[in-house]
């Protein structure tokens, strides 16, 4: 349940401001079909992950435990300085209009997520965790809690939201993450 709960929560802060939740604005204000677009990240989002995942798993497989104690804390330290640059999309990201409001968001989305805080954030997850299915179902439903209401709401939620404040409160769980797995406080690897 932690690696769920931790995994979910975390994407789910790192995710606001992030570049896919602007594509998720921009998928929105486009297409105007939110069932098909939330659709569309659940999907390229769970594949993304689970790839993510795999990654993030096979990789203890090839470090010792002290190695990979390192990586992970340094990584989760790593990606709490990184998630205090705010991401944009550009003006003329091209969205695959031809493939519909489902097709155009699963690719989008996948591709927009390939290198993205939110995937290297779920291969430490999974490295740090022994359960792959509770890391990449709880990062996906972190992304969803910050995507889903901006597909339905559009920008005038976000516009509410104090980006500075979210993007600090995610750094400093990562950071305390990339502590406690330095220290190998709360799970020996």
């Amino acid at each position: 349940m932690e690696a769920f709960l931790v995994s979910a929560g975390v994407v789910a802060l790192g995710e606001i401001g992030d570049k896919t939740q602007l594509l998720a604005l921009l998928l929105a204000a486009r297409f105007r079909k939110p069932v098909p677009i939330v659709l569309g990240i659940l999907c390229a989002t769970l594949a993304n992950h689970l790839l993510a995942g795999a990654l993030g798993t096979w990789i203890t497989t090839l470090l010792g435990p002290q190695v990979l104690r390192w990586v992970v804390g340094l990584g989760f330290i790593g990606m709490a300085a990184w998630i205090m640059i705010p991401d944009k999309v550009d003006e003329d990201t091209a969205l695959p209009a031809r493939f519909g409001a489902f097709g155009a968001t699963v690719i989008a989305f996948f591709l927009a997520e390939m290198g993205d805080k939110t995937q290297i954030a779920t291969v430490a997850l999974a490295a740090r965790f022994d359960n792959l299915f509770a890391v990449v179902a709880g990062t996906t439903l972190g992304m969803l809690i910050a995507d889903v209401p901006v597909v339905f709401l559009g920008d005038q939620a976000a516009k509410k939201i104090p980006m500075k404040l979210v993007h600090a409160l995610a750094a400093l769980i990562f950071a305390a993450l990339g502590v406690l797995a330095l220290f190998n406080v709360g799970q020996v690897f």
